[in-house]
């Protein structure tokens, strides 16, 4: 009786449940409507931006026929010992199942974060997908490793190959992931509901591209929550607001500060919650700060250039700091490829005999770029004459390339699994201010964009015959300022070790370098407080980036403490606090200002 009377609870129980199931099913129904209409409105992106050129691959296959003729041994080795091992694999699954011993023999899974829940390696179902999956990974390495490619285009194909292989992940997909078919079961069809719902929306928000959102956005205003330091705007143009902040302390330096953050994203990534901020940090240590917040350019954009940044950028901001501070000279700070602009305006004033800037920092900054790292591989004619077919065509590049491209560098952790959390579990996204800011994107100048993907990334100008900028060639060896850079082990950007040849190639004879650890956003925003990665450092420049990281001096936390002795020294003696502006350059608003609210 026990057992028929729990049988008709169960029976009672999925009765019950049916209607909620069948319900949102129908809801799904009624979604994929609108996801329709949100796909008929997806924007038409150039064939030449939406992957490698054909003839990469067509060389990769060329290699690939010339060893199958001229070493056939090879390719049926290789061919064996793949089918081999998957045999192996399907009879060990056999024999687990067969003797209830589930697990594969073996697995070296378990530092994968994809494949975290117990049932990969318990259930027989999930068990020989992961590792099948990770069998035909491997073959494909190495496949790809053993072709017979240039370096630079090996590197592409190993980069190309890889971004397949992250995307056919069985975690990719709704029927072989058992975090997302057990939530399914356990909501009774609710979260694929809320899922569905989720990418909808990211598709309405975004002209009809899948954009997956990365951060809650209704948990943060600009102003708000988010760039919260007081200051005011106290100087505006077409290229920027410059925005000077309250002192925090009775006394402050007498050299200001002025930073320079990259144009490809907004200023705050340095002012996000207070704990975080380096703006205020900079401020609470007795510096007069100054912070540009770039134009989001549009389509009136198409013809500045490079020389704008430097004219209307770089120069106006120093001779208006000049002026504020009634200083001769200021403190400079340029964030990645305005740390190369930096560089470039620095020579600037040396040919026209403006001694304005008595010191440089180089956040994460390329300036050689002989070896431009993982972000390499995006930077070929192929993707390169598309963007400037594009540019030539709206004006400007659209910030979504931009952030596709970076995404793709780390497509597991910026893709994938926000895309799984979001459409496959139905989970909102996280309130992280970071990936907030992160999805906050600026667009680019038309002519910006070709010049310095054309001159500098592709052809390295700067650092060999010279890059034309305002009237000049700039040459890398006239930055003869004193000069701290800071660079980031794991940088996917700015690749460190570039970084630190970039500044042995300069002429400057006072020249500290830091390396950071993390990468380009986390190794730069790493205050003292959290105690977190570390730093090295060594004093002797001449070394290869192999030796110096060997021969460096470790050091705990943050580098910020050390930057900022190091910037005191260069800052004068202790006056005064400041009022903000000045009588020719009033307050026009408080800060955050306007440009950074401009989508």
């Amino acid at each position: 009786m026990k057992t028929d009377g729990s049988t008709k609870d169960e029976s009672s129980a999925q009765s019950a449940a049916l209607p909620k199931l069948e319900e949102n099913m129908a809801r799904i129904q009624e979604l994929t409507q609108r996801l329709v209409g949100a796909m008929s409105k997806k924007r038409s992106v150039p064939p030449d931006l939406q992957g490698p050129a054909p003839d990469l691959y067509a060389k990769a296959s060329s290699s690939y026929m010339h060893d199958l003729v001229n070493n056939p041994s090879k390719i049926i080795e290789q061919q064996v010992g793949y089918w081999g091992k998957t045999l192996q694999h399907f009879v060990d699954a056999q024999q687990a199942l067969a003797s209830g011993n589930l697990a594969a023999p073996e697995d070296h899974t378990a530092t994968d974060k994809r494949f975290k829940n117990p049932l990969w390696q318990s259930h027989p179902y999930f068990n020989f997908l992961k590792q099948q999956y990770m069998l035909n990974a491997e073959a494909v390495d190495k496949t790809v490793s053993e072709l017979d490619l240039e370096p630079a285009e090996k590197r592409r194909m190993e980069y190309f190959s890889s971004q397949i292989i992250d995307m056919l992940s069985p975690t990719n997909f709704l029927a072989t992931n058992p975090d997302a078919l057990t939530k399914a079961v356990e909501t009774e069809g609710e979260s694929l509901v809320r899922g569905l719902e989720n990418m909808i929306a990211d598709m309405e928000e975004n002209g009809g591209e899948l954009v997956v959102s990365l951060a809650d956005k209704s948990a943060f205003t600009v102003g708000e929550n988010l760039a919260t330091t007081p200051g005011d705007v106290v100087f505006r143009n077409h290229m920027f607001e410059l925005i000077q902040y309250a002192p925090s302390t009775e006394k402050v330096h007498k050299t200001p500060l002025i930073i320079f953050p990259p144009w490809i994203n907004k200023f705050y990534i340095l002012d996000l919650k207070e704990q975080n901020s380096l703006i205020k940090w900079i401020v609470d240590q007795g510096f007069t700060l100054f912070v540009v917040s770039w134009v989001n350019p549009d389509a009136s954009y198409r013809d500045i250039g490079m020389t704008d940044y430097v004219e209307d950028g770089y120069l106006t901001a120093f001779e208006t700091v000049r002026e504020i501070c009634d200083v001769k000279k200021v403190n400079a700070v340029g964030y990645c490829i305005a740390g190369t602009t930096l560089s470039m305006s620095v020579t600037v004033l040396k040919a026209r005999g403006l001694d304005y800037v008595n010191s440089a920092t180089l956040f994460t900054t390329l300036t050689d770029f002989s070896d431009r790292g993982e972000v390499g591989v995006f930077l070929n004619d192929d993707f390169v004459d598309g963007i400037e077919a594009e540019v030539n065509d709206v004006g400007f590049l659209d910030s979504y390339y931009m952030s596709k491209t970076f995404s793709y560098l780390r497509s597991n952790d910026l893709i994938y699994q926000p895309a799984i959390r979001s459409y496959m579990l139905g989970e909102a996204p996280p309130a992280f201010d970071l990936l907030y800011w992160n999805g906050d994107g600026t667009n680019l100048p038309g002519k910006m964009s070709v010049q310095y993907l054309r001159g500098l990334c592709q052809d390295d100008q700067f650092a060999t015959t010279g890059f034309d900028v305002a009237g000049i060639s700039a040459q890398i060896g006239d930055v003869d300022v004193p000069l701290c850079a800071i660079a980031c082990e794991s940088d996917h950007i700015a690749a460190w070790k570039s970084s630190l040849r970039g500044v042995q190639k300069m002429g400057s004879k006072d020249k500290t370098f830091i390396l950071s650890g993390s990468g380009h956003i986390a190794g730069i925003v790493n205050p003292p407080a959290k105690k977190k990665y570390g730093h090295w450092t060594n004093t002797d420049l001449s070394l290869s980036p192999e030796e110096w990281q060997a021969t460096a001096t470790a050091h705990e936390g943050s580098w910020w403490p050390m930057w900022g002795d190091w910037l005191s020294k260069k800052s004068g003696a202790k006056i005064a606090a400041r009022a903000t502006g000045s009588a020719a350059h009033p307050v026009i608003m408080a800060a955050p200002g306007s440009y950074v609210l401009r989508d």
